[in-house]
Order: structure tokens, then C-alpha cells, then sequence
């Protein structure tokens, strides 16, 4: 029982799998393919490859056995799927040390202080540059 229960819990493709597929039909657009699941799914063209693929048969065969990663499944439970992110891997962050966040904080308040250091210095020029507004409408001193 327990091994039934496993079946069907790992017998269905999640976004984000890496799946064995073998490739069962190939259109214009992209190739059709049966996962080893047994469920079926499909390959855009312009998810075969990072370069220009102008037929899908430059890429893949008919049963041809390929890895692929599923990264949609849309709400009629279609499955598309990416040669491309075979290979991606997840972005791991590495946390920021306290000489880090003091050299930042160094080069932020310098940046700053620059920063309005410019600011004042236009200000000064734009007041200086404007001697005296005259009024509209007003008379010209003699």
C-alpha cells in the first residue's frame, strides 16, 4: 500500500521539476513530448536553446530522450516545459558581513554628503544667476 501511495504522490510534474522526456511529435512551434510520468507536455522552440533555432529538427528527433524543466502548467493542467533551464540553478545569497555593511555605509553617507555638497552648489549658482525679477506689467526704473 505504502508503495501505491508513492506512485501517486511522485507521479506528477511540478513547475520547477526536472523531468525525463521522450520527444513524440515535432511541429513548427515546438515539439510535444511524454514525460516519464506518462503525462504529456510541450517544448516551445524558443525554449530548445540560447541561440537562434529556425527548425525545431535542428535540435530534437523523434524519440529522442531529453531532460527538460517544467515551468508552467496552466489551469487545464498543460504542461510546458524548457531545455533552456535544465541547467539553471537556484540564485544561493550570500549574507553581508559587518566589514561589508560598514564599508557600504561608509560609501553611502560619503556619496551623500557629495551629494548635497553638489546640491548646494547649484542652488548658489541659480540664485546668483537670477540678479532681480521684474514684475510683469511693472515700469522700468529711471
Amino acid at each position: 500500500m505504502d508503495e501505491e501511495k508513492k506512485k501517486v504522490e511522485t507521479s506528477s510534474a511540478r513547475v520547477g521539476d526536472l523531468v525525463d522526456c521522450t520527444v513524440e511529435q515535432i511541429m513548427p512551434y515546438g515539439a510535444f513530448v511524454r514525460l516519464s510520468t506518462g503525462q504529456k507536455g510541450m517544448v516551445h522552440i524558443s525554449e530548445l536553446s540560447f541561440s537562434f533555432v529556425k527548425k525545431v529538427e535542428d535540435v530534437l528527433t523523434l524519440q529522442q530522450n531529453i531532460k527538460a524543466r517544467v515551468i508552467k502548467i496552466d489551469e487545464k493542467g498543460r504542461i510546458d516545459l524548457s531545455l533552456k533551464k535544465v541547467e539553471e540553478r537556484p540564485v544561493v545569497q550570500v549574507p553581508m558581513t559587518k566589514e561589508d555593511k560598514d564599508s557600504f555605509e561608509k560609501k553611502m553617507a560619503s556619496f551623500l554628503k557629495l551629494s548635497e555638497s553638489k546640491i548646494a552648489d547649484l542652488n548658489s549658482k541659480m540664485s546668483s544667476s537670477r540678479p532681480g525679477k521684474k514684475k510683469p506689467g511693472g515700469k522700468p526704473k529711471n
